[in-house]
This record gives C-alpha cells, structure tokens and sequence, in this order.
C-alpha cells in the first residue's frame, strides 16, 4: 500500500531555460541534455515513496513571421532563428520523456522594437546618439500568452479533484499566488523551486515549502 504522497511538478519552462543556462552553463548544452536535466531536477523533488502523477512544462511555441530590423532594415526570419530551432527540437525531446506533459501558449508580437535598457540610459545621457545604434542594440517585443492561465486553470483542476496531494513549482515570481492560495485552501501542499533565484519574503506566506534541487551557484552560500 502506497505511504507516500501524489505529487504534480508544474515548470515554467521560459523562467527555467533561463536559470538552465546560469546554473549549467547551458549556452553549450543540446535540447536532449536539457531535457535529461529537467526530468533529473523534478524527479528529485520526488521522495522514495512518494508517487510522482505528472511533469507540467508550460511554455510558447516560437514565433513565426518575419520583420525588418530598424537599425540595419534587414529582414528577420525568426522562426529560423537558434532560439525557435532549439524550443523545437526541445519540446521533441520532452515528449519522449515519461510521466510529461506539455502545455504550450503562444507568444504576441506589438510590431515593436525595443533599444536595449544600456542603450538607453547612454542616449538619455547624452553619451550615445540614435545613429550610432547597432542592429544587435534592438529587440522584438513579444508577450507569452495564457501560460499562466494554462498554470492556474492547472493547479486549480488537481486541486478540486484531489488528483494530487503535493503542487511543486519551478518558477521564479508572484504570479502563481492566487492558485497557490486556492490549492492550500483544498490541503494542497505547495512547496516551490526558485532554481536558487532571489525570492520575494512576501512570497513565503502563500506557500508551505522552498525547495531548489539544481546545482547551487557557486557565489552563492
């Protein structure tokens, strides 16, 4: 007979690429080894006898269209791009892996380029004029869209249902608060993984556990 707990791991894939490539100098690392990390990194959170019901990775599917760099006016593919081609590939390699389930949003364009925040602390000061700006000096502005609906509407379905008796969180802000309030209402326990990101101390009454399995940075203690 079962002693242990039913757990859920919900990761916020975009926040955990991100730490992936600080904690694990992850500029180098293939889709195939990211993924074998994340499943690692989960399986962790998992005691002995507990019982693990499902990895939740949230995420975008890459952009697809192309626009034309102001700075350099040359067009932009980027569903070409090493980023979209790596998400792909990625997003492969997780549906091959047990016990995951993908849940992808989608990314929105403002048809907007943003000047990178050095930039434009140099121009406000005087110390950098528009013209001088480099192709690489500028962004796409895009937004992910109903990620953190696809998190919410999540935790709130394993909760009401008592599918799971433990919610573990990879993320790294305060958006997942109101679900996690909902789900400790219906004795959820709610334990969440920074992947040693600096957390807000508001944050620790909304949750009942901290917890990061990845490597410990070395500048930090």
């Amino acid at each position: 007979m079962r002693s242990g707990v039913k757990v859920a791991i919900l990761v916020d894939g975009d926040f955990f690429l991100k730490r992936y490539r600080k904690l694990y100098n992850g500029w180098e690392s293939t889709p195939e080894e990211v993924a074998k990390v994340l499943v690692k990194m989960c399986g962790d959170h998992v005691a002995k006898d507990d019982y693990l019901s499902r990895i939740f990775y949230y995420d975008c599917l890459p952009l697809q269209k192309k626009a034309h760099n102001p700075i350099s006016k040359k067009s932009v593919d980027f569903s070409k791009s090493e980023t979209a081609k790596f998400r792909m590939e990625f997003f492969k390699e997780l549906k091959k892996k047990r016990k995951i389930a993908l849940r992808l949003g989608y990314l929105k364009s403002s048809n907007n380029w943003i000047i990178s925040p050095e930039k434009t602390k140099e121009i406000l000061k005087g110390a950098l004029s528009v013209s001088n700006l480099s192709e690489s000096d500028v962004t796409y502005q895009i937004q992910q869209k109903s990620v953190d609906m696809k998190i919410g509407l999540d935790i709130a379905s394993l909760s009401y249902k008592k599918h799971i008796e433990k919610i573990i969180l990879v993320s790294g802000d305060g958006d997942f608060v109101p679900a996690a309030k909902l789900a400790r209402r219906e004795g959820v326990d709610v334990v969440l993984d920074p992947m040693w990101n600096n957390v807000d101390e508001s944050l620790f009454e909304h949750i009942d556990g901290l917890k990061s399995t990845s490597p410990r940075p070395k500048n930090r203690r």
